[in-house]
């Protein structure tokens, strides 16, 4: 079954058992389509709060009974804004004693962890009489990872895992790429002239794309966590960077600007609102301390990383720093040097590239070079995975090979 890891079997399957001895097979669990429905299920309440769940995942979670007209929903739950409480004990809560002999599918692996001032969701699982537990996914968390699984089969309760791996995967791959790699997941958006640039040089912003994909690059900037920009965008936009359609102001993301020496303008959108929607600022130890210090006063949290050897911002250790301040996914909306710098230390997980009929002409600023090698398939890491036209621009979303 698909996503399903092996673990060490019966005191027979131990190194160095008589080989010609019978070993005892566990029977695979038995998994209907009735599973993977639920489970489709699942995956679709799990992305209710993408974006919004930091510093965990957007897990979605369903408890099904058998009713006397066949199975019947009893509690549903999306992990809560802020990241708690999580997406199975919404789920237990609603479902109330109705929970009990019934089954639990969730997409994520339960957590464990004991010590806390909320144990974790494997024990209420066990307090609420869950008979029967589908998984999509292990945590690759390594304070999880199969022991959710494990506390679950050790007293009595039937665990399934694997049902709809690879859909799950895909839902929270910015929780699957952290755990994994220890750097948030990055989403590269370009929108690209006819003549092939993302801007004109020495002017703020410029208008490449239509009002439908601005649109729907605003969808895109509520689904994340945070959204990067480098200080050169920063100084000639002056952008804000919150999410502006009507009734989605909340969901604004995390502000991050990649700023070597904190040139940041303390009148800037961004330094103006940084207590009413967060800013990291990412600078190296070049940066002179009065402007760190004013900033901090101002509200911005200034992250200061090593300085790479091309004197600019070392954008592996400000990822790994973002990271550990809990950030699983990042949209990366400007300027050039900083996509160019992505694409080339192999950062970029997904590329939303916008393509419009504009263009530029005087004084443009060229797509990265490494644009033309992925869109032709020269560079064959990144595969298109979806390609539609939103108003009169045209969309072409890559995702990494493997990822």
């Amino acid at each position: 079954m698909t996503g399903v890891r092996a673990r060490a079997g019966p005191a027979d399957d131990r190194p160095g058992a008589p080989v010609d001895e019978p070993r005892a097979k566990t029977p695979a669990p038995k998994v209907s389509d009735l599973d993977r429905r639920f489970m489709d299920a699942a995956i679709r309440i799990g992305r209710r709060h993408l974006g919004l769940t930091r510093p965990n995942p957007s897990v979605g979670a369903i408890v099904v009974r058998q009713g006397p007209d066949g199975p019947e929903v009893v509690g549903r739950g999306t992990t809560s804004r802020g990241g708690r409480p999580h997406a199975e004990r919404n789920a237990l809560a609603e479902a109330g004693e109705r929970a009990r002999g019934a089954t639990l599918y969730v997409t994520l692996e339960p957590c464990s962890q004991h010590g806390k001032p909320t144990p974790g969701c494997s024990e209420a699982i066990l307090e609420a009489g869950i008979a029967r537990v589908v998984t999509a996914q292990e945590d690759p968390d390594s304070r999880v990872a199969g022991r959710g699984h494990a506390m679950l089969r050790a007293a009595g309760v039937e665990v399934v895992v694997g049902v709809g791996a690879a859909e799950a995967e895909r839902g929270l791959a910015n929780h699957f790429t952290r755990m994994r790699r220890g750097r948030p997941r990055i989403l590269l958006k370009l929108a690209v002239s006819a003549d092939g640039m993302v801007g004109r040089r020495r002017e703020g912003r410029v208008p490449i794309t239509g009002e439908e994909a601005r649109a729907f690059a605003q969808v895109m900037r509520s689904e994340l966590d945070a959204v990067m920009v480098g200080i050169g965008t920063a100084l000639l936009d002056d952008p804000s960077l919150t999410v502006r359609l009507p009734g989605m102001e909340a969901a604004s993301p995390t502000r991050i600007v990649i700023d070597s020496r904190a040139r940041l303008p303390l009148a800037s959108r961004l330094a103006r609102t940084a207590r009413e929607v967060p800013v990291y600022l990412v600078a190296t130890e070049a940066a002179p301390r009065a402007r760190v210090e004013a900033l901090r006063e101002a509200g911005v949290e200034v992250l200061v990383v090593p300085t790479a050897p091309d004197g600019h911002v070392d954008l592996v250790k400000a990822l790994t720093t973002l990271s550990w301040k809990g950030v699983p996914s990042v949209l990366v909306e400007g300027g050039s040097e900083l996509a160019a710098s992505l694409l080339a230390q192999d950062l970029v997980d997904d590329l939303a590239v916008f393509r419009s009929a504009v263009r530029v002409e005087t004084d443009g600023v060229p797509a990265p070079a490494a644009l033309a090698r992925i869109e032709t398939g020269a560079d064959d890491r990144y595969l298109p995975v979806d390609r539609r036209r939103v108003g009169a621009d045209r969309l072409t979303l890559y995702r990494r090979d493997g990822r």
